[in-house]
């Protein structure tokens, strides 16, 4: 009984992992940072997906590579 609930648990972990792993390529990819800075966390995340998130969460400085939005000026 408790094997079959360890066994469940890691695939949610593992899977919620993944998520996440998603989530920060596709935060990175749209960033402004340079193509070797995106190209160097989604590496990192990609081959290395826990280590890659703590890293990325600690040390990505989003707030400094957050793409904003500026709408078109149409007037």
């Amino acid at each position: 009984m408790i094997d079959n609930m360890l066994s469940y648990t890691g695939g949610v972990v593992g899977l919620l992992i993944l998520i996440l792993d998603f989530i920060v390529i596709f935060e990175v990819i749209n960033s402004n940072r340079t193509v070797s800075g995106k190209l160097g966390w989604s590496l990192l995340v990609f081959f290395f997906p826990l280590v890659g998130l703590i890293f990325y969460f600690l040390l990505g400085h989003r707030e400094q590579h957050n793409s904003s939005y500026t709408p078109i000026d149409t007037a």
